[in-house]
């Protein structure tokens, strides 16, 4: 079943009675918004476009017994339904009663998704004939680093059991150490499976809370989907540190995700891990997490931090700068700023800043990852759960409670996204084309892109036998960018490399198309996994 809601549109009403004597009904996305001439320079943010010119209405009238007739009814709409997973997101569905807020908590919803406002406890079931994933071929030839009370594993393992019976599809598997003792815990259900397949080109390898030892060693794979949103791939608890568990980890993983391997996979700096993702992945690009670095500093830091009330900006504003000019000066502004300069740590992460810093390595393909770490606070509210003193349990309901939460934030991004239009800046063909096949979120970045190509001029243009090379730089400024543009299939290539490290073209790109009069981005320059359709 889908559906849509419904407007009020005009009233009759009895002059003598007051009764209403007729009365139309539209679809809620009938008419057109307000049309903007001019753009207020002083608005932070402009509100989407909800409505679409839809027709579909119905007529009634009031017959002589009293009863409504239904005298015009027009069925056909102009946009898609919504879907029973987003019917409650629409504007006539908003309230719920007291009933439906208990049923929420009790119900799940496909692929585990919770409803609106309220969280779905995992379930416990007890069962001692369930399918058990115990690797013995990939046992630890030495016993763990970690100490892990037995009990606790085997609620660990009780409790994947359990929901591997509810759910055949959950994947989960255990690895053994020398003495044949419950070590390692890898788990992924079915949602995060169909996430691998659609956005798992860059995977983040998280392992801030293996190394804190007042902590339960929790790690976790996360990509972004289409939204810029966090996905959890798969989590694990890891009782050893050595290279032997970190590789039968990667093999699971992979093993899980049918054998696809990451085109791009961001780790923490740890010699260990690097050895056995070059081992797993070799086909992966690999380069350190601006955000796990990022973190790390602030580990490193943190009297500077608790001494400064700007610091903590004034390094975040330098560790995720996209341009090395840029880089280099911010980071030496905070070194004066904050006296660091014999910080034997910021000196030796600078001198491998081509492992992680944004501008020096726009070559690997990060669909702009780090930058929505930035906003995420969900992983940091793990904290208080993976205490050692915490019950094993408590955490894993939490976790679950997490992931569905993210779930819920795709599920609303869907929904607005199949409700609402970006505003255009202008009349513009390329924006217009643009627009039906990005999300919001990647459409008002291009479209960003697309205004400050506004502002930027060619300064040079030199073409040889199949391409053009063309010299270009904002207004007003002396740094030149380096664009080369084929004609024989309109590609592009700029010295920024923003496309090849996001995946949508940069301003300078865009002027070139348009200085060469291309007025829609050509297909090789839509990737699928910006799109609405990316899970298609």
């Amino acid at each position: 079943m889908e559906g849509f809601s419904i407007r009020k549109d005009f009233v009759n009403r009895s002059k003598v009675t007051g009764l209403v004597v007729s009365r139309r009904y539209t679809c809620h996305r009938q008419g057109h918004g307000p049309t903007i001439k001019k753009r207020d320079a002083s608005a932070n943010k402009t509100r989407k476009e909800t409505r679409t010119g839809c027709l579909a209405h119905m007529t009634i009238t009031r017959q002589p017994n009293g009863k409504f007739r239904v005298i015009h009814f027009e069925t056909r709409h102009n946009h898609e339904f919504v879907t029973p997973l987003t019917a409650h997101l629409l504007p006539s569905q908003k309230r719920i009663s007291f009933v439906e807020a208990v049923e929420a908590d009790t119900n799940p919803v496909p692929d585990g998704v919770p409803k609106k406002k309220h969280e779905l406890m995992l379930a416990e079931t007890k069962d001692d004939d369930v399918y058990d994933s115990v690797d013995r071929e990939m046992s630890l030839e030495s016993k763990r680093t970690r100490d892990l009370n037995r009990d606790e594993a085997e609620m660990f393992r009780n409790y994947f059991r359990s929901k591997k019976l509810k759910d055949p599809s959950f994947v989960y598997c255990v690895q053994l150490d020398a003495d044949e003792e419950m070590t390692n815990f890898f788990w992924a259900d079915e949602k995060m499976l169909a996430d691998y397949v659609n956005f798992g080109d860059v995977v983040c390898f998280d392992t801030t809370y293996l190394k804190n030892k007042d902590c339960r060693p929790l790690i976790h794979f996360f990509g972004i989907n289409n939204h810029k949103q966090i996905l959890v791939f798969g989590a694990a608890f890891l009782y050893d540190d050595t290279v032997q568990t970190f590789k039968w980890l990667f093999r699971t993983f992979l093993k899980t995700m049918s054998g696809k391997t990451p085109k791009t996979i961001l780790s923490d700096k740890d010699a260990v891990i690097s050895n056995a993702i070059v081992s797993e992945f070799p086909e992966a690009q690999r380069r350190l997490c601006v955000w796990q670095t990022y973190q790390n500093a602030l580990k490193h830091l943190n009297q500077v931090v608790a001494s400064s009330a700007s610091f903590t900006s004034d390094l975040c504003s330098c560790f995720f700068n996209p341009d090395e000019e840029g880089f280099v000066n911010s980071w030496k502004f905070m070194l004066d700023t904050y006296g660091l300069w014999e910080n034997e740590w910021l000196h030796g992460i600078f001198e491998e800043r081509d492992k992680w810093a944004l501008p020096f390595s726009k070559h690997i393909f990060s669909a702009d990852i780090e930058t929505a770490l930035l906003s995420e606070i969900s992983f940091t509210s793990l904290r208080k759960y993976l205490k050692l003193e915490s019950h094993v349990l408590q955490y894993v309901k939490h976790f679950g409670r997490v992931v569905n939460d993210y779930r819920y934030k795709e599920l609303e991004a869907n929904y607005d996204m199949g409700q609402q239009m970006p505003r255009l800046m202008g009349d513009v063909i390329m924006l217009k084309r643009v627009r039906l096949v990005y999300t919001p979120v990647i459409f008002k970045a291009f479209q960003h892109e697309y205004e400050n190509c506004l502002n930027i001029v060619v300064n040079q243009c030199v073409e040889t036998v199949n391409s053009v090379e063309y010299k270009v730089s904002t207004y007003g400024q002396v740094r030149q960018y380096t664009v080369l543009c084929s004609s024989e299939d309109d590609s592009v290539a700029c010295s920024c490399m923003k496309f090849e490290s996001v995946g949508i073209l940069c301003s300078h790109a865009l002027k070139v198309l348009d200085y060469s009069n291309i007025k829609i981005v050509p297909s090789q320059y839509m990737l699928k996994r910006w799109t609405r359709d990316a899970r298609a």
